[in-house]
């Protein structure tokens, strides 16, 4: 059977209209487009939301946990605040207040006189046997003879 055209239709018909019975080409062309599509951006939208998390983790910031909570609580409540704040934590170094506070009270306790178990720089100086058997030409502390430890940065202890 002859398919005959409407004489109301151009000769002329465009690309995207298909004949019927034949697959529809351009359909699936903007159909995987749009998958695709949905699925870049859905990529694209985890990454920027979970960069104050990995900047954080990268650079071993003491405050990671905080930020990784606050990214969280962005993520389900959709508010915008608070991955602002989960960013501009994990740009910030916090200092460490605990070593100057520790040094100071090693301090004044090496100043009274008083030597508590506690402290930390207490059993460092008293005498041990190994320093008896130091040879005569060595001089120096334990602690001076030792290579010095790395301290990493945002740690809480030194």
């Amino acid at each position: 059977m002859a398919v005959s055209h409407n004489p109301l239709a151009p000769e002329h018909l465009p690309f995207f209209i298909t004949a019927p019975g034949q697959t529809d080409v351009l359909f699936h062309f903007v159909a995987w487009f749009v998958l695709l599509s949905i699925v870049g951006l859905g990529v694209i939208f985890f990454t920027i939301h979970s960069l104050p998390e990995r900047m954080a983790h990268r650079t071993k910031k003491v405050q990671l946990d905080i930020v990784a909570v606050l990214c969280l609580i962005a993520l389900f409540t959709n508010e915008h605040i608070f991955w602002i704040a989960a960013l501009l934590l994990a740009f910030i170094d916090l200092p460490d207040f605990l070593t100057p506070v520790m040094r100071i009270a090693t301090a004044v306790e090496k100043i009274s006189g008083e030597r508590t178990p506690s402290a930390p720089g207490a059993e460092a100086e008293e005498s041990s046997p190994a320093e008896a058997e130091r040879p005569p030409g060595e001089t120096g502390t334990p602690a001076q003879t030792e290579a010095p430890r790395k301290i990493k940065k945002g740690a809480s202890h030194a």
